[in-house]
């Protein structure tokens, strides 16, 4: 038996200026452009092992065999790297997250990310981080961000994503108010498309999230948390505006996101640098700087619905590691 493998870790990143909807469906290209913050603490771990011995691709997922959509998705990307490699060995994937999957926490982004990188080492490829950064995106936009450390911008129709600033350059912190540990009920893509076919407000979205992008990275560079509160905010919102308008509404808030929402304005008032964003799900994250973390941690973990609140500074690079851990 002859086997290739290797083991990557990659960490999710949190969009402060969002994405959502596709220039190009088949190439699962963004219409609009984003920028996130890679975490620290929110970590995908996967293993890829090309084997002679498999007669096709294999996924497991928290040590739970997988098919259907999880293991066509993944069975594509493996696909792609093949084909730049020249073999049709098939992979076994071995891949654990260590916060909730599928729920709204940006676990496809870490996951795809951790897989593209894996495959592309497993089989010994030399390509730049650009292109790696590209594979993850065709199967997950978000996932393209999640290559790079810090603050990360992906372009409106952009084939890979490119570091906006470290992650030393501006060192927040990220909480995340948890508010269900179960799959959201649709998921981002089927949404998105959703979303674009039926809500009269996503040509408004599309047509202002440029703007919302630059005032965002604006505010990154210049360090200027009083420019990026409120248009973080407004990406969030005005997004799942957006998702609210379609027929039928797609509604991801429970009573604990908006409950949040309201702690996070409250504590703003009180003079603590703060401010939320959510993606689709019901899960509330808090960018806060770093003298006020303790005392906002607490303050969510008393707000009725939410289970569990998670903390991270900035993220590194997804990276190689020596072995898939027990």
């Amino acid at each position: 038996m002859t086997e290739q493998r290797a083991v990557v870790r990659a960490h999710a990143n949190i969009a402060l200026a969002k994405y959502w909807g596709k220039a190009d469906i088949a190439r699962n290209l963004p219409a609009v452009p984003s920028l996130s913050l890679t975490l620290e603490n929110m970590r995908t771990t996967t293993e890829v092992s090309f084997s002679s011995e498999l007669t096709a691709d294999e996924l497991e997922l928290g040590g739970a065999p997988q098919g259907g959509k999880p293991l066509a998705r993944a069975a594509k990307l493996l696909g792609e790297v093949r084909a730049l490699a020249g073999i049709r060995t098939f992979a076994r994937v071995r891949s654990h997250n260590d916060f909730p999957t599928a729920s709204g926490l940006a676990s496809s982004a870490s996951g795809f990310a951790a897989l593209a990188l894996a495959a592309v080492h497993a089989l010994d490829l030399s390509l730049p981080i650009e292109r790696v950064s590209a594979l993850a995106r065709a199967a997950s936009a978000s996932a393209a961000r999640s290559l790079f450390g810090g603050y990360v911008e992906l372009g409106a129709s952009a084939e890979s994503a490119a570091r906006v600033a470290p992650p030393e350059h501006w060192p927040l912190r990220m909480l995340v108010a948890v508010t269900s540990e179960a799959a959201k009920d649709t998921g981002s893509t089927d949404g998105m498309q959703h979303t674009a076919l039926t809500s009269p407000y996503y040509p408004a979205w599309v047509a202002d999230a440029p703007r919302l992008f630059a005032e965002v990275k604006a505010a990154v560079l210049a360090k200027d948390f009083e420019r990026l509160a409120p248009a973080a905010e407004q990406s969030a919102l005005a997004m799942h505006a957006s998702m609210l308008a379609a027929s039928p509404a797609l509604v991801y808030f429970r009573p604990a996101t908006l409950a949040v929402i309201e702690a996070v304005r409250a504590a703003r008032k009180r003079g603590v640098a703060a401010c939320f964003t959510i993606d689709a799900g019901p899960h509330v994250k808090v960018l806060v700087e770093p003298q006020h973390v303790a005392a906002l941690k607490q303050t969510l973990e008393g707000v009725e619905g939410v289970l569990r609140v998670l903390e991270s500074a900035p993220g590194p690079d997804a990276a190689l590691l020596r072995e898939f851990p027990r």
